[in-house]
């Protein structure tokens, strides 16, 4: 029986990390989708400035005022977001495949111990069972 609960531990234990590594990979996800729609919303922001002339006044938005911004400035802090952007979406997706990977080894290894728990199970109640008595 030492065998059974010693399987049963180690499955809880496997079944436990895979758990953590799935919350991880849902949270990756959530952030990877932040970055596409923050990604979606600076492309327009660089969309909408190249259509603007030199004669166009921008104004940037901190907390409740509006204060006036040089074009240049405008276009170079959008493309500096655009960059920081693009590389936290490698980087996540770095992560994701990382996470992916781990995902499936735990899930290989929890099949391979539920396999050897039900093996040991079909051992003990085998041996367990009284040889039947001829009259």
């Amino acid at each position: 029986m030492s065998t059974i609960s010693s399987l049963d531990a180690r499955l809880q234990v496997a079944t436990s990390e895979y758990q953590k590594i799935e919350t991880e990979l849902s949270n990756a996800v959530e952030v990877r989708q932040q970055l596409d729609a923050q990604l979606s919303e600076n492309e327009q922001v660089k969309k909408e400035f190249s259509q603007l002339d030199p004669s166009n006044t921008i104004y940037k938005l901190i907390g409740p005022v509006l204060v006036q911004q040089d074009q240049a400035d405008a276009k170079s802090n959008v493309e500096t977001r655009l960059e920081y952007i693009r590389s936290e979406i490698k980087r996540v997706e770095a992560v994701l495949k990382d996470l992916g990977t781990k995902s499936e080894k735990k899930k290989s290894e929890i099949v391979a111990l539920q396999t050897a728990y039900q093996k040991q199970q079909q051992n003990d109640s085998g041996s367990a069972t009284p040889a039947p008595v001829s009259a």
